[in-house]
């Protein structure tokens, strides 16, 4: 009799309709937050180094909504603002790290294909602002748009700022470079086993100034290693910057930078290996 009645209650709990299950389980949240820390052997942005091809550590901050909207901000050290700020009669600048603030919305437009709008500002807190001279402040605005086909993802940027402290060819600090544009091609192709492997070519046109106008490429091999990704890449441009005469002049060695008091100069825009790790939780 007890056997009975024990097996009569199981058979029921199992025979509960799939409805009253599902009310069980807790639904989905649109929301999504991520967070990310990477250290690299040299900062290289749009194949031009930010760090002085030193190590930097970096990380950030995602927010992701199910509606496809999303923001975040991303930080690293930096040595390029204070390398070229000073001298001649300017202030030093004090600053030693970007922070990018950025927000915008993804989505599909059929199939494979997908899009990508948003904005985003790049910071450098600190002393950082000159009178006259070849370098304006270097905060930055861009707006965005990428479009997207499987491995393949095509990307315009254009400054609605003067981009990076640039000015104009031969002008003063009101020549200001808003309207340049970045347009990119990137690849990313899943090689299996935790491996994967990038190509990138971008053109960077710095409105109104020619010689600081320039073309980078990009080639990178990833390993997944389950605690975080290790990368290995090699950058390259086209850019002047080979500090030939020790110094750059308005035409020539553009991205030789490291002119301030006390300072090296360096070939921002060289030839460079880039090792990498970076973890996502």
């Amino acid at each position: 009799m007890r056997k009975t009645l024990i097996a009569a209650t199981v058979a029921g709990l199992f025979s509960l309709p799939t409805v009253v299950m599902a009310q069980a389980a807790a639904p989905a949240s649109p929301h999504t937050f991520t967070g990310n820390l990477g250290l690299v052997s040299n900062y290289v942005f749009r194949g031009i180094s930010q760090s002085a091809a030193k190590p930097a550590i970096q990380g950030g901050v995602d927010y992701s909504h199910s509606s496809g909207l999303y923001a975040g901000t991303w930080a690293s050290n930096v040595n390029w603002v204070a390398d070229n700020y000073g001298g001649a009669g300017l202030p030093s600048a004090s600053n030693s790290v970007e922070i990018d603030v950025y927000g915008g919305y993804k989505g599909t437009i059929t199939g494979d294909i997908g899009f990508d709008l948003g904005l985003i500002t790049y910071n450098y807190p600190g002393t950082n602002t000159t009178v006259g001279g070849t370098f304006i402040k270097p905060d930055s605005t861009e707006v965005y748009g990428a479009v997207t086909w499987k491995w393949l993802t095509v990307k315009y940027s254009h400054s609605t700022t003067s981009l990076f402290g640039w000015n104009k060819f031969g002008g003063t600090v009101n020549d200001k470079t808003d309207g340049s544009g970045y347009l990119e091609i990137n690849g990313a192709f899943d090689l299996g086993n935790g491996w994967g492997l990038s190509a990138h070519v971008g053109d960077q046109k710095i409105k109104g100034n020619g010689p600081a106008s320039y073309t980078d490429y990009k080639l990178g091999v990833t390993k997944d290693a389950g605690y975080g990704v290790f990368g290995l890449a090699l950058t390259t441009t086209d850019s002047k910057g080979s500090c030939t005469a020790g110094a750059p002049t308005t035409a020539q060695d553009v991205y030789c930078w490291g002119t301030a008091p006390g300072k090296s100069t360096y070939d921002a825009g060289k030839s460079a290996v880039v090792l990498s790790f970076s973890k996502t939780f």
